[in-house]
């Protein structure tokens, strides 16, 4: 999870920039609101990791579920 965080925070960060750079804002301003978009991307990006890996795993229960089933019904035709 600290993986994708840092990169929201970096990707926040860059866009910050840049959109300061395109204002033609001063250089204290530029890093304010850059500083300001880092913890929101960082946040969002933190986020949307812990809702994304609960869908995977979620996936993953319901395959090896699956999986099982399968196993059992194989297991019950060979044995009858």
């Amino acid at each position: 999870m600290k993986p994708l965080m840092t990169f929201g925070g970096l990707l926040g960060f860059g866009i910050g920039v840049s959109l300061g750079l395109i204002q033609q804002s001063d250089w204290p301003t530029i890093l304010w609101r850059s500083a300001v978009a880092a913890y929101a991307a960082g946040w969002l990006m933190r986020w949307w990791g812990q809702i994304w890996m609960q869908g995977l795993k979620e996936v993953g229960e319901e395959r090896l579920a699956a999986a099982r089933a399968r196993a059992a019904e194989i297991d019950r035709k060979h044995k009858v």
